[in-house]
């Protein structure tokens, strides 16, 4: 089912036009489009009978994850690394660009710090010198943790803050805030149509829980049997937002006219504990996993943090474009629990099976 299908009821949009904003006609690029958003991305697109492109090095993403939409006519696939020009060249040659591709997950941080902090920067550079050369308008996905340790909730005229040069998670930060200040300086040398999203703990069907996202991983642990991992006391609090709806606002975002040249926070403002999340996946599944506290400097290498809140100001997205994501973290794990394509589920189905 594409995003489309289960759009968020909408609230009257009284800072733009009457009727639904819509990305120009032609060719629309998705990259990272093998990845977990960036599939979901390319089904909500499809959905709007939009021409797409899905470029992606399958460096982490499947082609799995566009099975759905192979088969639709409107789909091209082009396989490679926009970190290349050439490639970026190709992926620039569209009316919209999606640029979703990037390296995410904190074991991966904290395991390959300079791969990380180094892809996601050179892809994001590489990319929007491309779309300022052939005049495509072009989303980038940035990230909440540009907030760093900032009081919450977060609002987008707050400071960047990564913290300490020996923070890792302040580096990856880093380099998502300087992805950011590219785009708006090319907006203001080059006349770029850029629009910045900032990413809050998007969930759902096809994520990964190989790279530490919490809630597959705990999925996976529920329904293997085995104990369901928080790391420290699981008094950290985060906010999850369904792909599907994501998806919808990422490309309502791109298609306003207020969204131009603006730097926006994306997800869901409910707040949920770690550890009550450990506890709803419990429920979910009728596992019989106890749910076990692991210290954080057992996981982690030391100076690895773990911000305490996560929560956004959605009002920006809200004006912009009349809506925000509401589906309930309640009604998230239901469904992520029940859905036979995710891969936490298979994977943990293997599990049982062997």
């Amino acid at each position: 089912m594409t995003g489309s299908t289960q759009r968020a009821s909408r609230e009257p949009n009284r800072g733009s036009t009457e009727q639904e904003p819509r990305l120009p006609d032609g060719l629309v690029t998705v990259t990272g489009a093998a990845g977990f958003l960036g599939s979901h991305v390319v089904e909500e697109l499809l959905a709007r009978r939009h021409r797409v492109l899905a470029v992606d090095d399958l460096s982490s993403g499947s082609l799995d994850n566009l099975a759905a939409a192979r088969t639709n006519p409107l789909l091209s696939v082009l396989i490679g690394s926009v970190a290349e020009k050439a490639i970026a060249a190709r992926a620039a040659a569209a009316t919209s660009v999606f640029h979703l591709a990037g390296v995410v997950g904190v074991q991966r941080l904290a395991q390959r710090p300079v791969d990380v902090m180094h892809g996601n920067l050179r892809c994001t550079e590489v990319m929007l010198e491309a779309s300022a050369q052939t005049g495509a308008r072009i989303l980038i996905a940035s990230s909440s943790e540009v907030y760093g340790d900032g009081p919450s909730p977060f609002d987008e005229s707050a400071a960047v803050n990564p913290g300490s040069a020996d923070n890792l998670r302040g580096g990856y930060a880093c380099a998502k805030a300087m992805g950011e200040w590219l785009a708006h300086a090319h907006a203001r040398q080059h006349g770029l149509h850029a629009v910045v999203a900032r990413l809050f703990n998007v969930v759902g069907p096809r994520q990964s829980g190989a790279y530490g996202m919490v809630l597959p991983r705990f999925v996976q642990q529920a329904l293997a049997g085995d104990p369901i991992t928080v790391f420290g006391d699981g008094s950290q609090t985060r906010c999850f937002a369904a792909v599907r709806e994501v998806a919808a606002a990422l490309c309502d975002l791109l298609a306003a006219p207020l969204a131009i040249g603006a730097t926006c926070n994306v997800g869901s403002d409910r707040e949920v504990s770690v550890l009550q999340l450990a506890h709803l996946v419990k429920g979910a599944t009728r596992s019989a996993s106890p749910v076990v506290l692991v210290p954080h400097d057992r996981v982690f290498p030391p100076g690895f943090t773990d911000p305490q809140r996560r929560v956004p100001s959605l009002d920006r997205l809200r004006s912009i474009v009349g809506w925000t994501p509401s589906k309930s973290i309640e009604a998230i794990v239901e469904d992520l629990c029940g859905e036979p394509a995710s891969e936490p589920v298979q994977r943990a189905l293997a599990a049982r099976a062997v």
